[in-house]
């Protein structure tokens, strides 16, 4: 597939996927969708790449689900709306599977859908202008891409409830406060604080880190027994990884490791 809505680049072990349909927002269609999806797989596939980051071209992040799209003019065939969610799905579980580092920088507004798939990420950095809003109650809809499972777990049940009930618009400062988000960055600087942190993740050993990815996303299904045998299970694989000698010999000899990834 040619990609016409995210853009792709690597460097320093590091795929940077730009959503660009500036002229509506970055809001998405289902080739965007695919897309995006496929940049994942890709990410997934390809040793040479150890992170990934995630923003978007012009003045927004992505303003969610493109209207147009979904309600086409009359005497166009609708799509039926759960087929446009389950495309979704298959992009958040590509997301979430993916064990290599995300960042997502959010240059702007990030609403709908777009919101949480910024949310699906693993650290989230946003411009001090940008904002979040769960747009889906002003049009009758739920909450999808992860949000009604991802938001109560970053701000608890009472803020998730308002947000997604009121759809109030939250501020990065303030999405940063209640730990929505990792941190805010002024607008000027966010592409160069993003990717710099990008570049510093794809230098540690992003298998371990993968495998803390693994961990966290088993933690929300399970107790404490099964997620100690989770944790000592994961504990054996990292135990048997390049990296984990690489660490431990890099700490007798007092230097700075050099890690693979493997």
């Amino acid at each position: 597939m040619t990609d016409r809505f995210v853009l792709r680049s690597v460097g320093e072990a590091v795929a940077t996927l730009t959503l660009n349909r500036p002229e509506v927002l970055n809001s998405c269609n289902r080739q965007m969708v695919d897309e995006l999806r496929a940049a994942f797989a890709d990410a997934a596939a390809d040793d040479g790449v150890r992170a990934v980051l995630l923003t978007g071209a012009g003045r927004a992040f992505c303003a969610g689900q493109d209207l147009a799209e979904a309600v086409p003019p009359a005497g166009e065939p609708t799509p039926q709306i759960g087929d446009i969610v389950a495309n979704y799905n298959a992009l958040i579980r590509a997301m979430r599977g993916l064990e290599k580092p995300v960042v997502c920088a959010v240059n702007g507004v990030a609403a709908g859908a777009g919101a949480n798939i910024a949310l699906a990420c693993d650290l989230v950095l946003a411009a001090d202008g940008a904002s979040f809003i769960q747009a889906f109650s002003k049009i009758g809809l739920v909450p999808d891409n992860g949000g009604t499972f991802f938001l109560p777990r970053l701000v608890g049940t009472a803020r998730a409830t308002s947000l997604m009930m009121l759809a109030d618009k939250v501020g990065a400062a303030q999405a940063a406060e209640w730990g929505m988000i990792y941190r805010t960055v002024p607008a000027a600087e966010l592409m160069t604080t993003a990717r710099a942190l990008a570049v510093e993740l794809a230098t540690q050993p992003t298998r371990g880190l993968g495998l803390i990815k693994r961990a966290l996303n088993a933690t929300w299904a399970n107790d404490l027994d099964r997620q100690l045998d989770v944790e000592e299970a994961l504990q054996r694989e990292a135990g048997g990884t390049a990296d984990y000698m690489e660490g431990v010999r890099a700490f007798q000899e007092k230097r700075r490791p050099r890690f693979v990834g493997r």
